[in-house]
């Protein structure tokens, strides 16, 4: 009797363990880009993005490797009472290596200026805010990026925009009954400007919708899905260019606070544009 008291004390609480694991949000689950952060919570994600490609649409065979890597960290904290208002700070660091070099050499930070650049080359201040009291789930972050580069290429090996960026994100996230299920929205639109001989992307708008699907088989490990498109629009420049990327990957809780996420995209379509492939890799912090 006592033997069968125990086994059925331990299934009782293995069952409610599996039930508040599977209904309890986690922060994968909860803090999707759409959620804004209550008063005093800081948000930290650092987000690596390596974009490596032998093809383009500007020629019909295989070209030398070029590979550019972008490493971003954005800092957010809430601010007011209501949650319905975060500040933040986005900075932004490139490694690039053309001319047929391995992909990993953006890594060696050389400095060869007839095949690699690399150095801090841009941040924004940045707001993020509910603008529709009763949808939470659907927020606009604003940010002003600022150019650090003094020439956009040197030697032919390009580093980044040279140009002032105001952008605007659009977020929208929706979970499914059941919590298995979410599916995340974004609309990014970037006003580039500045004097049209620093950039090519001065006096451009770009737009790019992306549609993310996750599937969590449990509420600290999720499966993705993606799809994007990007479409800049000639507002003077006279260049236009756009791509579709389709992808998938995988986030998982490592603790309270820590989240890590891999990404991968393949650059199926487009026109002036290279046609490679993103591997992505970033970590999320989030302190109450």
């Amino acid at each position: 009797m006592k033997k069968l008291l125990f086994a059925v004390l331990i299934t009782a609480f293995t069952l409610n363990t599996y039930a508040q694991e599977t209904t309890t949000k986690s922060n994968i689950q909860e803090y999707t880009p759409s959620k804004l952060l209550d008063k005093g919570q800081i948000d930290i994600k650092w987000f690596n993005n390596l974009y490596t490609q032998t093809k383009s649409t500007f020629t019909n065979s295989t070209e030398p490797r070029e590979t550019f890597f972008t490493s971003s960290l954005d800092i957010f904290t809430g601010v007011s009472e209501n949650s319905k208002l975060n500040i933040g700070l986005l900075l932004e660091f490139r490694s690039n290596v053309i001319g047929g070099r391995d992909a990993f050499d953006v890594f060696k930070f050389d400095g060869e200026r007839n095949s690699a650049r690399s150095g801090i080359t841009s941040f924004a201040p940045a707001i993020k805010f509910n603008p529709i009291k009763n949808v939470g789930n659907f927020t606009i972050q604003s940010a002003f990026h600022i150019p650090l580069v003094d020439n956009e290429s040197e030697n032919g090996v390009f580093l980044d925009q040279k140009g002032f960026i105001l952008q605007n994100r659009f977020f929208y996230d929706y979970t499914f009954p059941g919590n298995k299920w979410q599916i995340f929205t974004e609309l990014n639109t970037e006003f580039n400007f500045g004097k049209s001989d620093d950039s090519f992307a001065n006096n451009s708008l770009g737009l790019t919708p992306g549609v993310f699907l996750s599937y969590f088989p449990s509420n600290k490990f999720t499966l993705l899905v993606l799809a994007q498109h990007n479409q800049r629009l000639d507002l003077g420049n006279e260049f236009t260019q756009n791509y579709t990327a389709l992808g998938g990957g995988a986030k998982y809780q490592l603790s309270t606070i820590l989240n890590i996420e891999a990404l991968y995209t393949n650059f199926v379509d487009g026109s002036n544009t290279g046609l490679g492939q993103t591997y992505n890799i970033g970590l999320r912090w989030l302190f109450n």
